[in-house]
């Protein structure tokens, strides 16, 4: 499933999740500056999030020029392929401005990075040992996603649907986004995504969730589309 947009409008301009996209844009063509390669692969080991070296079962690449702490944010902003990055920022565009909308733009910013960090930690618990750079804003998404998941579960998702032929439907966001959370829970227990840190996936979409229901208890005006 791939969703196209939603019906559920904003009151002010989603500036961070402009600019968020626009860093990741321009972090993405950075990356394809380096032509792949030797340059691409220390990029990697330099910025993304490797969890054995944070366990201590590694030692950090001798070209390291930041502390690894750090690379559960700088990872966030960057991507493996054409595909990933733009499958993340279509995710982002669709319900990141909502989210924007209902925290204020300051707060929003520190929720998006918060959840990457924290689901950065989950897969760090699912793989310690782990000597794979993880790249991707997929789970600060993942957290905007379980944050729109519980306060618009009415709110309609226009989306494809790939099954046999491709059919446009509009689905509740209950709905798809609680199919896509059930996907990753599928895939982590069994094993069915290789390559794809679906744990963090999982640990992102509950933080967001959890983070949406402190918020939203108190006593804000909401739309006609929130719980």
């Amino acid at each position: 499933m791939l969703p196209i947009r939603d019906d559920n409008p904003t009151r002010t301009f989603p500036l961070i999740t402009f600019l968020l996209i626009l860093a990741n844009g321009l972090v993405w063509l950075w990356e394809v500056s380096l032509g792949g390669g030797a340059a691409l692969n220390h990029f990697y080991y330099q910025f993304g999030f490797i969890p054995g070296v944070l366990t201590g079962a590694y030692e950090a690449p001798s070209w390291a020029v930041a502390p690894y702490v750090l690379t559960a944010l700088t990872s966030m902003f960057m991507h493996g392929s054409w595909s990933h990055i733009l499958g993340n920022m279509l995710f982002l565009w669709i319900f990141g401005n909502n989210i924007e909308d209902h925290l204020g733009h300051g707060k929003y910013l520190l929720f998006y990075l918060t959840g990457g960090v924290t689901a950065a930690m989950v897969h760090l618990l699912s793989g310690p040992s782990s000597k794979v750079p993880t790249i991707g804003a997929s789970g600060a998404i993942a957290a905007v996603m379980g944050a729109y998941f519980f306060l618009y579960p009415r709110a309609k998702v226009q989306t494809l649907v790939f099954f046999i032929f491709i059919t446009s439907v509009r689905l509740p966001a209950w709905v798809f986004l609680g199919v896509w959370f059930v996907m990753q829970l599928f895939e982590g227990t069994f094993g069915a995504a290789q390559g794809v840190a679906v744990w963090a996936h999982v640990g992102g979409f509950l933080f967001g969730v959890l983070i949406a229901w402190i918020t939203s208890r108190r006593g804000r005006a909401r739309t006609e589309y929130e719980v």
